[in-house]
């Protein structure tokens, strides 16, 4: 009841903040971009597409940051599992163990959709920004990278068919590969950078883009962890169904 309670509540949650955050972006946040940064070569139109393609900002980076934290939560549920896994918690049905082979998997899901839509958003950013889609960057590369990881993580789990073989290999590679997470964040800090540095460095500044950004932020991880949960219901689900199959032909031998 209380699981049922609390998807409820983060649906709908997740819905308001989404639409609130969405009338905000079109509607009343601010584009603080200092006419100083016209370039000479910019024409009215492209300054004017590059003052409106701030608003991006707006819900990218809410976005690349839920990507971290949902790539976290599947490095920290792999590492539960591992732990629960070498104590023999991972014997059949729904063990403690596999609803965290089950978290992690959800997780990484919902982070790789959110991983793309990150490139994605950037790269339309870039082309008003920069006049190009994209740039080897050290960020977008590493953003890239951190994308490519996490494919190969679903592509380790596909080829795999046997359920405890999958959840140990698979829960190896997620905590190895989290390694890229850090990396890809502190990218612009470590090397030079096209990409501004937005946290901590003064790249975008001013109060007024605080309050359309917390609201971006409360929208987007609302929505990534309703979207984990429907995934680990989901993966419960096709796990039950599995097993009966798999009961059904023993049976039938």
């Amino acid at each position: 009841m209380v699981g049922v309670l609390v998807k409820r509540i983060l649906i709908v949650l997740s819905i308001l903040f989404v639409v609130c955050a969405s009338f905000m972006i079109f509607c009343t946040a601010p584009v603080p971009v200092d006419a100083g940064e016209r370039g000479s070569f910019m024409s009215e139109q492209e300054w004017q597409n590059y003052q409106d393609s701030f608003k991006i900002f707006y819900f990218h980076l809410p976005i690349a940051i839920t990507t971290y934290l949902a790539f976290g939560v599947l490095f920290v549920s792999n590492l539960i599992y591992l732990r629960l896994e070498r104590g023999g918690l991972n014997k059949g049905g729904h063990s403690s163990a596999r609803l965290w082979d089950f978290r992690a998997s959800s997780a990484g899901e919902v982070g790789v959709v959110f991983a793309a839509l990150t490139l994605i958003s950037g790269s339309i950013w870039a082309k008003n920004a920069w006049g190009v889609y994209w740039l080897w960057d050290v960020r977008l590369t590493t953003s890239l990278v951190l994308l490519l990881i996490y494919l190969s993580y679903f592509m380790v789990r596909q080829a795999i068919e046997e359920p405890e073989k999958r959840a140990r290999l698979s829960a190896v590679f997620g905590v190895i590969g989290f390694i890229c997470v850090p990396l890809s964040f502190l990218s612009i800090r470590l090397w030079r950078a096209h990409h501004p540095l937005v946290i901590g460095g003064g790249g975008i500044s001013g109060t007024e883009v605080i309050l359309p950004l917390a609201v971006n932020f409360a929208a987007y991880i609302t929505l990534a962890a309703t979207l984990i949960l429907f995934r680990v219901e989901n993966e419960e689900v096709r796990d039950e169904i599995e097993e009966l199959k798999r009961e059904k032909t023993v049976n039938y031998q």
